[in-house]
């Protein structure tokens, strides 16, 4: 075999263990580095999990202001949402390179935990990190649009296009908003998918999934209540409508996203995998 394969032949040992780093890694290797992340999180205490997530709803916050600041500085003009849109991504470039507790983001990895070990201390522990974490980020969101509506921290000419942002997240009836949701979740979870070895291209990867999530309205859950709640502190909708027209269908299918699309999903792709593969 050697002799018909002169190239593998020519090489020296060197080099052919350059080739097998430079080789994309399999879906099990991917599936083992995101579920050793997941167990590292079910095993953080709350306190601090709760403090991150706390963050993590703050940092948010930035997205409405990067939105509200390129739409109100650009010109009215059918391709202004191509360039607003790029403010959708800050929140989460400083959430997911900071390292900060996401609902969408590091609480749906720990179901691959949960299908792997099948046991209810891990079924516990993951809904009691989920419960913090999402109590957690909305209270950050929370403080953050109310500092938003009751403080003059950005000048007033702003405040038409947060205005114009939040009535977006109220936009769709309860079946449009949960299936447009499923999307938001599940392009949340492709992109952890692609981040443990996407090495330097880590800041384009979330750039580019965050962009189209932001470009095509799918609601996200926490990024979108910040807007949803400056709407609420600023008087132009109620809490009922955020919580049965935005919070309960945008949560519902975000999860739904997050964990059947790509969790299972990809479980199943590594768990029903043949050796040989």
């Amino acid at each position: 075999m050697d002799q018909d394969d002169p190239t593998t032949e020519a090489l020296n040992s060197t080099e052919k263990k350059d080739a097998r780093r430079r080789e994309a890694p399999s879906a099990a290797v991917v599936y083992e580095a995101i579920r050793r992340e997941a167990e590292s999180e079910l095993n953080r205490p709350l306190v601090a999990l709760a403090w991150s997530a706390l963050a993590a709803g703050l940092s948010m916050g930035f997205s409405l202001i990067a939105q509200a600041l390129l739409y109100s500085y650009t010109p009215e003009a059918p391709w202004r949402p191509i360039i607003s849109s790029f403010g959708y991504s800050i929140g989460f470039l400083f959430v997911i390179l900071g390292r900060q507790q996401l609902f969408t983001e590091n609480t749906l990895t720990p179901v691959l935990e949960v299908l792997r070990v099948r046991n209810l201390p891990t079924v516990s522990g993951t809904l009691k990190l989920w419960a913090v974490v999402l109590c957690f980020n909305i209270l950050g969101t929370a403080i953050f649009a109310a500092a938003l509506s009751w403080f003059d921290v950005l000048d007033p000419k702003i405040d038409d296009a947060l205005e114009a942002i939040a009535a977006r997240e109220y936009g769709h009836g309860f079946g449009s908003m949960f299936v447009r949701a499923i999307f938001a979740g599940w392009l949340v979870a492709l992109m952890l998918w692609l981040l443990p070895f996407a090495e330097s291209a880590r800041v384009v990867v979330i750039i580019l999934v965050t962009y189209v999530i932001g470009l095509a309205h799918f609601p996200h859950i926490i990024a979108g209540s910040v807007a949803a709640l400056y709407g609420v502190f600023h008087g132009s909708y109620g809490i009922w409508e955020f919580l049965f027209q935005f919070f309960t269908p945008t949560l519902l299918g975000n999860m739904v996203g997050g964990v059947m699309m790509v969790a299972a999903v990809n479980y199943a792709q590594v768990a029903y995998s043949t050796p040989e593969e």
